[in-house]
């Protein structure tokens, strides 16, 4: 009896989450036409929008083809097992596809290619820094989260360290998550209400809602192929813009190099390694990348989803592979955008908008059709980022927080927990964002805003992880320390007027060493009590394969 009130329970829930998708799209039809963004809006356009009927009609469908992604795997999901982490059954080269389309945000789009259109490709190697991190995430991380089969990677916090930290890792990730989601929300749909004429407020609930109801409905499994598609887009759309560029009257490779490349400037450069700038970048890119490789759950969840360790590494490996080839393809695009509008200055957006010269060119140049496709992929670039987000947050909570303070409950009741979390993620998301117009920040302004909140809070993880993986040492005395000290630390760096940082890129890595070294001298200070540290550090796997011994952390 208990069995068929509870499907009967899950039959009114799937139904009632596919009366929500009929009525989404319903209402998504009814606004993008009736609600066009006026002149006295945040967001209003620059110039009246480019966009043409197929143009919508492609933005819509596109929005459809997603939504039927989570009807598709939403009947796939009846465990925890498999809205977490789809079985673990992901292919590797999905999984890789699913991590570039959530790193490769749709701010990610429109900035890498606006710093070489007004600067040049310095900042490269910020991405350059996820290759050097990759074999820290391969050989020093991935190994320990496959072979203790967790869920979320703040549980090793717990098994090296203590459950106050796992549960620190979580709330901390949730601040993360939830400052990333409302930034990632309302940038793009700035830039998009900007050149478009969208409403701001309906780029920001439908890209929430679509994230919602296609995750709540398929889990991880929706997320990931999801994102697999999105990539393709995001990439497809960078390459359709490179086409049209160099299709222009007049245009060509010769002309690029002409223009780009002068006695007074060369958009082409990536700094000199004679100067102290160049490896400030080169260092900070790496610190940088540190985090979402190796504490960042919406990241690890997709290594944890494959199949097995050797898949979650060739996942990585091919995630790195990735970066080069992308980063020559939007650092590319925004010098090429660079020598279309040297000859055609007029057509420029006006002064101070050059960080939306990418949907600018979208509007205006790209054929009927085309174009909304494009900004389609603008869309679906946000989104991967907001699902993960959404994802990721529903499951520390779930199994970090949830599991603790109600243990014992069973798989179908958390499962419910997990869709209801996701919900709320995203409702916070969507009000983050929207609150956030309220303050009239610029897109300047508000990507400050985040990263004062997020490098201190990401690297602080960062060394914690470090600390327990390199370290044996380390209590949780020590770990503690370190992020009590690291994070206040990076605060000031990022507020001081004179830091005693030689640039700000280095603020990540400040905050990564900072609570490694504070937390390994406290450590050695205070020993803590012991602990068996097998499989959980680099040092003690190999001796526990060999001889079995347990390893205590005051040896």
């Amino acid at each position: 009896m208990m069995l068929l009130k509870q499907m009967m329970r899950w039959r009114r829930f799937e139904a009632g989450m596919e009366r929500l998708t009929r009525i989404f799209i319903a209402v998504f039809l009814l606004l993008t036409v009736a609600l066009p963004c006026s002149a006295e809006e945040p967001g209003a356009a620059v110039k009246s929008s480019q966009l043409q009927t197929i143009d919508y009609l492609a933005i819509v469908g596109y929005m459809a083809i997603i939504v039927g992604v989570g009807v598709y795997f939403a009947r796939r999901e009846k465990t925890t097992e498999d809205y977490f982490l789809a079985g673990r059954r992901i292919p590797w080269w999905a999984a890789a596809l699913s991590i570039f389309s959530t790193y490769l945000s749709a701010i990610t789009f429109m900035s890498i290619p606006a710093k070489a259109f007004n600067a040049n490709w310095l900042t490269v190697w910020v991405n350059i820094g996820i290759i050097l991190v990759t074999p820290v995430t391969v050989y020093c991380v991935l190994p320990f989260f496959r072979r203790l089969n967790v869920t979320t990677i703040y549980e090793y916090l717990e098994l090296r360290f203590s459950p106050a930290l796992r549960v620190y890792g979580s709330l901390a990730f949730l601040v993360y998550q939830v400052s990333k989601m409302g930034i990632f929300l309302l940038l793009p749909a700035m830039a998009l209400a900007t050149v478009t004429g969208f409403n701001l407020y309906l780029c920001i609930v439908v890209m929430g809602l679509l994230c919602i109801v296609y995750t709540v409905m398929g889990g991880i499994e929706a997320v990931v192929w999801t994102d697999v598609l999105q990539s393709v887009v995001l990439l497809g759309g960078a390459l359709l813009c490179v086409g049209m560029i160099f299709s222009a009257e007049n245009f060509d490779f010769d002309k690029m190099m002409s223009v780009a490349v002068t006695e007074e400037t060369n958009k082409f450069s990536v700094g000199d390694p004679g100067t102290g700038v160049f490896w400030y970048f080169l260092i900070g890119g790496f610190f940088i990348q540190l985090f979402p490789f190796t504490g960042d759950q919406a990241v690890a969840q997709r290594f944890l989803a494959t199949p097995d360790t050797k898949s979650a590494a060739r996942s990585a490996w091919a995630h790195a592979a990735m970066v080069v080839p992308a980063s020559l393809l939007f650092f590319g695009l925004g010098t090429a955008l660079y020598v279309f509008y040297a000859s055609r200055p007029g057509e420029v957006p006006v002064a101070g908008q050059t960080d939306i010269i990418v949907p600018w060119f979208i509007v205006q140049q790209l054929p009927a059709g085309f174009a909304g496709l494009v900004i389609a992929g603008l869309f679906a670039a946000t989104m991967s980022s907001v699902d993960s987000g959404m994802h990721s947050i529903a499951t520390t909570l779930t199994n970090d927080v949830y599991s603790k303070l109600c243990p014992g409950v069973e798989d179908e009741k958390q499962l419910a927990v997990a869709r209801i979390i996701t919900v709320l993620a995203g409702i916070f998301g969507v009000l983050a964002a929207v609150f956030l117009t309220r303050f009239g920040l610029d897109r300047g302004s508000l990507w400050d805003l985040l990263l004062q909140v997020i490098i201190p809070i990401g690297s602080s993880l960062a060394g914690v992880f470090m600390l327990g993986v390199l370290t044996r040492r380390t209590t949780w005395y020590g770990a503690a320390a370190g992020v009590l000290v690291s994070m206040p630390m990076v605060v000031w760096f990022a507020l001081a007027k004179d830091s005693p940082l030689p640039h700000g890129i280095l603020k990540a890595a400040a905050g990564v060493l900072i609570c490694m070294l504070v937390g390994y001298l406290v450590s050695l200070a205070i020993p803590g009590p012991e602990r068996s540290l097998r499989n959980l550090t680099i040092h003690t796997v190999a001796e526990d394969e060999e001889s079995g011994k347990q390893e205590a952390t005051n040896e």
